[in-house]
């Protein structure tokens, strides 16, 4: 009986998350995909029924004209494009920036590495809408950045900024540094100082134990973080809305545009799909590299 009743727990404790993703992951996906192969129509929903059942007959209309549009149309192959773009290039901003303070707070002392943590994880406290907003009167040709230059004679006029790629990547890596940082701090702190010990003995100097020890076995931190950037800034709607201007082409405006303003949704889901596709193979890929370390420590 308590065999039985262990087993039972085991199964409840399991289930309960396989449950959450069937409800706001599975099914929702499934709704999306099911509008994908659906015609545009003027109706409420705006789209028609790929299921209809009547005369005791079930009838299945399978619309492959939204992925075919999809392929034939520049636009959408443009704003996938620049999404990975900017996303990969902000990843690398990220962790470029993000590594050498996640060093430094794993190094620290005990005591400061609390305040230090306390402070990288502030901002994120605040909504990212306001956040946003904050940077756009920052970047702003009036704003405080203009005006600082200005002031310690710098330059002699304000430099466009806001509405540009700049001011885009600007806003991705203040947002998205904070989950770049606590996966290598989490990763860092974790390793064994007696190895850097032993190889300043062998004669090896700071950079290369840090190249050859440090950098090596912080892998699984630097591919988690890469992923908590890479994969939300795919979608980004609000940064590239408000910081970025009309030659800032990103497949989140691009869904918004499709979804609010066309209101046309079996094209924008079917571009929710093809990205969900395409994000797949980086969180395929981190599946992979974690479970060969699992099997490695094993």
């Amino acid at each position: 009986m308590k065999r039985v009743a262990l087993n039972r727990g085991r199964r409840l404790v399991i289930g309960i998350p396989f449950l959450w993703l069937i409800l706001f992951f599975l099914l929702p996906f499934a709704i999306v995909l099911k509008i994908s192969f659906s015609e545009a129509d003027v109706a409420i929903p705006p789209y028609t029924e790929v299921f209809s059942y009547a005369d005791q007959q079930l009838q299945v209309l399978i619309n492959l004209g939204n992925y075919i549009f999809l392929s034939e149309d520049a636009l959408y192959l443009a704003a996938y494009l620049g999404s990975l773009k900017i996303a990969f290039f902000s990843t690398l901003l990220c962790l470029l920036i993000g590594y050498p303070m996640a060093y430094a707070i794993a190094r620290a002392r005990k005591d400061v590495q609390t305040v230090l943590l306390l402070l990288i994880m502030m901002p994120t406290w605040t909504a990212i809408l306001i956040r946003v907003y904050a940077w756009m009167g920052i970047l702003s040709n009036n704003g405080l950045l203009n005006s600082a230059l200005m002031g310690i004679g710098l330059i002699d006029q304000p430099v466009q900024i806001l509405n540009t790629d700049l001011a885009v990547y600007i806003g991705v890596v203040y947002s998205y540094l904070p989950f770049m940082i606590l996966p290598l701090y989490a990763n860092l702190v974790k390793h064994d100082m007696s190895l850097l010990e032993a190889a300043a003995d062998l004669g090896a100097r700071r950079f290369t134990s840090f190249w050859k020890i440090t950098v090596p076995l912080s892998k699984s931190g630097i591919i988690a973080g890469c992923m908590l950037v890479f994969i939300p800034v795919v979608g980004e709607f609000v940064i590239p809305e408000l910081l970025g201007g009309p030659e800032t082409l990103m497949i989140g405006k691009v869904l918004w545009q499709e979804f609010f303003n066309n209101r046309d949704w079996p094209v924008a889901s079917a571009l929710a799909v093809v990205m969900l596709a395409i994000l797949l193979v980086p969180i395929i890929l981190f599946n992979r590299n974690q479970a060969k370390e699992l099997e490695g420590k094993l």
